[in-house]
């Protein structure tokens, strides 16, 4: 750690930067390295963790645990390809040491990152005091006060802990705690059918746990199409996970860990349900609360987000706010974006985030991926469109893998060849995305995709087939005539 500027020392003085951020997430600690590397005098605030959520509670070590399940249920299917298996069994604390072992690497790639670009990483809570003035407490209570030219907002969001009663007091699990666990849960409760709710299920589940997800809408995925719903419900029942829709929980009882219950209404009548553990998953809070806001005169939202414009200005000069925090799409992809539009408009740009892509994948098994317009979107937009969907089992690369299961749609502007929107439910559905999605930038007509020669057999030949079946535009025209008639 030679050299590394991670220090917090007593100072009655305000000590000047060019920039602060406060909070080290993906957009604040890129927008710190990379100006601090243009000479600017730049320091990131953070509280607990060095890189932010993803690399230490989140996606990286979701995704880390979430493969460590995917393993495990191929043991299971171990037969299938032709393997036996005799005694085996989970190992949950070897899971753990696993991912923590993974979170110290990224630890440690970037406290080299802070060294090698200059800028300096206060450990500590901040909260403003007033216009572009930020105190620092240590662990250990020493203070600093810092002062910037400018200052970048990136406290990001935590779980929801909602205002049922009984739920704060039986101390659920959030995605933190279940990532840590070192035993597997009897029976784990899921509030939420969400991205952190279904994931988290399905891997839990596959370590053995019994698993119930309790979600308040008649669906699952709500906001995305029916057929995904659907699939994602098959998907789960096949795997022996119980799904309660159209519940409000009234009451929880008990304790997360030992025995806990909980009160619920569906459809008029009173349900109860009973687990060992319970996982809220329900939604994200900004973390804007009680850092000083109003001192430093940014405003927030009636959500408790900041306040910003397609800029990512906040309503205080020289001031932004970035990534969860400034409610963007809760996606790390997006914040390094947002630190993309910042550092620009910091060096003089022009950068907005109107009209930017928002791709996305649920790493389920298989993932679920989309970019661009639904057909649920599409259609309460007025967007007429060409769909062409195929089922997975006709791309022969998921017969080599045993991996069948799935679809892939995509919508096609009515009256051109344009590419509104593609979704995969499936093996390898983030990386197919991928591939339709850079079409898209490019403003590529499908027919591109379509008489493309792809390698045989791979995932992303499956597109031939797909595009192949987009219906004549004349047809589509007509449908949608009538279809309005």
């Amino acid at each position: 750690m030679a050299g590394l500027k991670c220090v917090n020392t007593p100072t009655s003085q305000t000590e000047e930067h060019d920039l602060l951020v406060l909070g080290s997430g993906e957009a604040g600690k890129y927008i710190a390295w990379t100006l601090a590397r243009k000479g600017m005098k730049t320091a990131v605030i953070e509280r607990k963790y060095i890189g932010g959520s993803c690399p230490n509670i989140a996606c990286l070590p979701s995704k880390n645990v979430i493969h460590s399940a995917k393993v495990a249920s191929y043991f299971r299917r171990s037969e299938e390809f032709g393997i036996t298996k005799d005694n085996w069994k989970i190992d949950m604390p070897a899971v753990r040491e696993r991912k923590r072992k993974m979170v110290t690497g990224l630890v440690e790639m970037h406290l080299d990152l802070y060294k090698k670009s200059g800028a300096e990483l206060v450990m500590g809570s901040g909260r403003f005091v007033g216009p572009k003035t930020i105190e620092v407490t240590s662990a250990d209570g020493l203070i600093r006060l810092l002062h910037g030219k400018r200052v970048v907002i990136n406290t990001g969001t935590r779980a929801t802990i909602g205002p049922i009663p009984g739920l704060a007091e039986a101390n659920p699990l959030t995605h933190i705690e279940a990532l840590d666990l070192d035993r597997i849960p009897e029976h784990l409760l899921v509030l939420g059918g969400g991205y952190v709710g279904l994931e988290l299920s399905q891997a839990m589940r596959r370590f053995g746990s019994r698993v119930t997800i309790i979600e308040r809408n008649p669906r699952l995925v709500h906001r995305e199409d029916q057929d995904i719903s659907a699939a994602l419900h098959e998907l789960f029942k096949d795997e022996g996970i119980e799904v309660v829709t159209s519940a409000r929980i009234t009451r929880v009882e008990g304790k997360s860990g030992e025995s806990v219950k909980l009160l619920a209404n569906r459809n008029g009548s009173e349900t109860v349900l009973e687990g060992t553990h319970l996982l809220a998953a329900t939604g994200r809070t900004p973390n804007t609360d009680g850092i000083g806001l109003e001192q430093a005169g940014v405003e927030t939202t009636d959500r408790g987000y900041v306040k910003v414009n397609e800029r990512l200005e906040t309503t205080a000069p020289d001031v932004w706010a970035v990534g969860d925090c400034a409610g963007s799409p809760h996606f790390t992809h997006i914040s390094f974006d947002d630190f993309r539009i910042v550092r620009d408009n910091i060096l003089g740009g022009h950068r907005v985030t109107t009209g930017r892509q928002v791709p996305f994948c649920m790493f389920t098994d298989p993932e679920f991926a989309r970019i661009g317009l639904s057909e649920m979107e599409a259609n309460e937009r007025g967007i007429a469109y060409r769909l062409a969907k195929i089922p997975l089992v006709a791309v022969l690369r998921t017969r080599t893998l045993s991996e069948t299961r799935g679809f892939m749609k995509a919508l096609i502007e009515a009256k051109s060849d344009r590419i509104l929107g593609f979704t995969v439910f499936g093996v390898e559905a983030g990386e197919v995305m991928a591939s339709v999605q850079v079409a898209m930038i490019a403003g590529l007509p499908y027919t591109a995709l379509r008489d493309a020669i792809f390698t045989h057999p791979t995932m992303l030949e499956g597109l031939i087939p797909l595009f192949t079946n987009v219906p004549p535009a004349a047809a589509a025209v007509a449908n949608a005539q009538a279809l309005h008639a």
